[in-house]
């Protein structure tokens, strides 16, 4: 479909928040990529960063950012209530897009994303960055060999943000969720490693926050066909540590990831420099991202394979 080149893809970078920033500083390791356009939702923010990291150009327009000369694909790091249609408006306008996690706040969103992708012919992905995380990669190859067998998945997901402000402590214009966003990374990360869809669910939230609307605490819980379970705690009443962490129990040993390092069960950290080219997650699914595009192939993370998480995350809420 699209014929095999020396990878160099001009982008636009939507969004001009923290995820933003780490994109930006992915692909400053990734040859071949240049971002000549930067779309935004604040005027001032988006220049500042357009600025600091050599943008040459910058709109709060998608439109305008998409119609650059050359533009072939677009990163959605931008709120998550919109990354649905913008995905739709980059795809109708002729670009691949890589979406950054969840797809959509809803299962008829997401159809609607894969629909217009698989009408497109062209390349949708999803930043489903657990999966490239080096330290999942390496649980992921032991199941895969046959090593490990997961018996079950503990994840914490805790944050403090009784105030509706982003990682970078800006306010927010919109509110974030524990289901749709952040369990979205456990939810897929489960069904990955374990190559099964939950045929049971279950989940409990807290009471609804009466100046964010949303619940604060949440517990979820998840079954796969042979038998592994998954349990997810989340909070946004949690005052530190903040993260997601993640304890494999399996039958052959216990390991805990954080982000991109991994310790067994006594602490020891795991050796994981060879695993891939970077031990950083975001740009080795970045990585993944535009070697998809210059290979003409479905990438990991799919926005048709990620279909399945947003069809838990339904039944979830529905659970709720």
């Amino acid at each position: 479909m699209f014929p095999r080149r020396e990878l160099y893809v001009k982008i636009v970078m939507a969004g001009e928040g923290a995820i933003a920033r780490k994109h930006l500083a992915g692909i400053q390791r990734i040859g071949g990529v240049e971002v000549i356009s930067l779309a935004g939702g604040n005027a001032a923010n988006t220049e500042g960063l357009a600025s600091e990291v050599g943008i040459g150009h910058w709109s709060l327009d998608l439109a305008e950012c998409l119609a650059q000369p050359g533009v072939e694909a677009v990163i959605l790091a931008t709120p998550t209530p919109i990354h649905a249609a913008q995905a739709v408006q980059v795809l109708q306008a002729g670009k691949h897009v890589l979406v950054e996690i969840p797809m959509a706040d809803s299962l008829g969103d997401s159809e609607e994303l894969v629909r217009v992708a698989d009408e497109s012919g062209l390349i949708a992905m999803v930043c489903h960055t657990r999966r490239f995380n080096p330290s999942h990669q390496w649980v992921h190859e032991k199941i895969a060999t046959g090593d490990l067998t997961l018996q079950h998945l503990v994840a914490e997901t805790y944050f403090f943000r009784r105030e509706n402000k982003n990682a970078l402590g800006e306010f927010r214009s919109w509110t974030d969720h524990l289901l749709w966003h952040h369990a979205c990374h456990t939810v897929d990360l489960f069904q990955y490693q374990t190559g099964e869809v939950a045929d049971q669910v279950s989940a409990i939230q807290g009471p609804i926050d009466p100046k964010l609307g949303i619940a604060m605490d949440m517990t979820l819980g998840m079954k796969v066909p042979s038998g592994a379970v998954c349990s997810l705690s989340l909070s946004f009443n949690n005052n530190g540590p903040f993260g997601t962490f993640f304890r494999y129990i399996c039958d052959n040993g216990t390991f805990v990831a954080r982000y991109d390092d991994l310790f067994d069960g006594a602490g020891e950290a795991i050796d994981l420099s060879e695993v891939d080219v970077s031990t950083d997650g975001i740009e080795l699914q970045d990585r993944e991202f535009f070697s998809a595009l210059d290979e003409s192939r479905e990438p990991n993370a799919s926005v048709r394979q990620c279909l399945d998480a947003m069809k838990t995350l339904h039944r979830l809420e529905q659970a709720l």
